[in-house]
């Protein structure tokens, strides 16, 4: 990345290939055949929404993760901090602190609002947690939520998606279309969609202060990690 630490948001190592082929692996693996053909699977197998969910959740990860290696970092001999994995700084924790706060408020918000249309939270994952609670449920839907999907989503959105378009089109539209993908993707959970979009933007921000993805994965861990506790509670 060089000396200039924002370096990153002017140019990167890759072409048009890159995006391409992660893209079509996000939206015709990822989405069509994980979710629309292994996803039913999972639930059939495991009898469970929330265990199947945090099981697919899981494979995703697996997936991106070792998709990003292969056609990002590998074949450029990269590091990993190429997509945004470098060190915090001590005062990237206000950022942290500040960012959940306007994150959770502005998710409320969203779902008051959303709510007038006959929108609602709730979602087959939220209603098995909500049945029968029990600490190993609340225990695998917060390891899901909270430390599987922050750490694959933020590297794959924000640490190579954002950066990708960062360099070709600058600050807004990266935000704006790596969010919009960022929503996208998390059909069929079209109720919270709205919050999806807000939370990418919110994401993409932190990683654009603090030059390092981790800040995201926090925030992103975060608020996940107390929608999860809010919705065993309720």
């Amino acid at each position: 990345m060089g000396n200039n630490q924002n370096s990153w948001k002017v140019q990167d190592p890759w072409g048009s290939q890159e995006f391409i082929i992660l893209l079509l692996l996000e939206f015709i693996f990822v989405i069509g055949f994980l979710k629309g053909v292994v996803s039913p699977i999972y639930s059939q197998w495991l009898n469970n929404d929330l265990y199947a969910g945090t099981f697919m959740g899981l494979t995703i990860a697996i997936i991106l993760i070792i998709s990003v290696y292969i056609v990002a970092l590998h074949p450029k001999a990269l590091s990993w901090r190429e997509v945004g994995l470098t060190r915090m700084k001590v005062k990237d924790w206000k950022i942290i602190g500040g960012y959940s706060v306007i994150l959770l408020v502005g998710s409320v918000i969203i779902v008051i609002l959303t709510s007038f249309i006959g929108n609602t939270w709730e979602n087959s994952k939220t209603e098995s947690l909500q049945q029968n609670v029990t600490f190993l449920k609340v225990l695998i839907a917060f390891v899901s939520a909270a430390v599987i999907s922050p750490i694959y989503e933020e590297l794959f959105y924000r640490g190579f998606l954002y950066r990708w378009l960062r360099t070709r089109i600058g600050f807004f539209g990266a935000i704006l279309i790596s969010s919009t993908i960022f929503t996208i993707v998390h059909i069929p959970a079209y109720n919270v969609m709205p919050v999806n979009f807000f939370s990418g933007i919110i994401f993409a921000l932190a990683y654009e202060r603090t030059n390092s993805i981790w800040p995201s994965v926090m925030i992103h861990g975060i608020t996940n990690g107390i929608m999860v506790l809010l919705t065993s509670l309720g």
